[in-house]
């Protein structure tokens, strides 16, 4: 806010509300960043012609300032007494305060709107999403106009301070104790009107075009990961900040590993009934070709065997996970006489082993019971 209102205007105490808002129209004119694009100060300076014309186009505000109240002047705001020189807030101070708190300052430079987020997907093969890969992808989006570099006025031409905000880009109705604001009706909150609209884009700022990106696809991700692409989503209209691109993996499944939770890959892995009676050495799928794992012999169905580090590389972390094989004994459906002799020979072997036997035992014990071998 300016030190003196009146100064910053260019104004005197005896103007009148015409001559201070002939003032301030012709200085938002000539100070617009729009038109000062390479002026650092432009912005700082319309804002404190802003701030200016807050004050003195509210006649409450400006008869607070003229009498040295909580705008400035003598007996005004000092450090740790903001009401003034009373020392405690006047009725009129607290109108001020609450049309403060709720009322949106600044000009159009404020008002901008963020562009909308977009989403993609791309699909990757099994082998992309373990060692990750560069992809390009294309998306159709609203982009900033190249004619009017997103600003919605043919070029040569600027927008005009929007006569019924007066550039504020709010719509402010006093409702007694407070002012409720909304966004101007007349310029759509953007503090400016666009009297020669931009052919090519007809004034929005926006065109529908269709970019290319590349996206880095990091190892290890998996079906659903997530990745964002700061600023590469929808411009913002009038010139405001892009939003972001987030882009979904899509992975096909393997028909032999399985991607876990954890990092790790999971393999299932058919083993005889021989190999699990009396173990050995079996050959193993791995990504990088084959190696072999042992079996120890009466290996049971569902025991997992690990090759540690052989699995894909950890996302976000370093090292590689591991790869798990959980051995399915595999019984096959039919037998040839000469199996069927060599099942009947090992089944006498077992001399009448019952597996069952300790499971019927505890069954038919009495309740929280357990019998025990003598």
């Amino acid at each position: 806010m300016a030190d003196d209102p009146y100064a910053a205007l260019g104004v005197t105490k005896k103007s009148t509300n015409e001559e201070i808002k002939k003032a301030y129209r012709k200085l938002v004119q000539r100070h617009h960043p729009d038109r000062n694009p390479d002026d650092p100060k432009a912005e700082e300076r319309f804002k404190e012609i802003q701030g200016a014309y807050d004050i003195l186009s509210d006649p409450a505000k400006r008869k607070e300032y003229d009498q040295g109240g909580m705008f400035g002047g003598f007996g005004g705001a000092r450090p740790g007494n903001p009401f003034g020189a009373g020392g405690g807030p006047k009725v009129s101070d607290l109108g001020d305060i609450f049309s403060t708190i709720f009322q949106r300052g600044g000009g159009p430079q404020e008002a901008q709107q963020r562009g909308r987020d977009l989403e993609t997907e791309i699909r990757l093969t099994f082998d992309q999403a373990v060692d990750g890969d560069q992809i390009t992808i294309t998306v159709p989006k609203s982009e900033r106009c190249v004619t009017c570099s997103g600003k919605g006025a043919e070029p040569g031409t600027f927008p005009t301070v929007c006569p019924r905000c007066e550039g504020r880009g709010v719509d402010a109705q006093s409702q007694g104790f407070f002012s409720i604001s909304q966004p101007c009706p007349q310029c759509g909150g953007a503090g400016q009107i666009i009297e020669h609209p931009c052919t090519t884009c007809g004034g929005s700022g926006l065109t529908r075009q269709s970019k290319r990106y590349k996206v880095n696809i990091p190892a290890g991700v998996r079906d659903g990961t997530r990745i964002r692409l700061a600023g590469k989503g929808e411009a913002g209209p009038r010139g405001g900040p892009s939003g972001d691109l987030f882009v979904t993996t899509r992975v096909t499944p393997s028909p032999i590993f399985k991607q876990a939770d954890d990092g790790n890959l999971d393999v299932t892995l058919p083993v005889t009934v021989a190999e699990a009676l009396q173990g050995g050495t079996v050959e193993v799928p791995t990504l990088n070709g084959r190696k072999r794992i042992r079996i120890p012999a009466g290996t049971q169905h569902g025991t997992v065997q690990r090759l540690r580090g052989e699995g894909p590389a950890r996302a976000g972390s370093r090292g590689r996970g591991d790869i798990r094989y959980r051995l399915v004994i595999d019984i096959p459906k039919e037998l040839d006489a000469d199996q069927k002799q060599a099942v009947e020979k090992l089944a006498e072997s077992f001399n009448g082993y019952d597996p069952r036997a300790e499971l019927l035992r505890n069954a038919s014990a009495p309740s929280g019971k357990v019998q025990q071998d003598e």
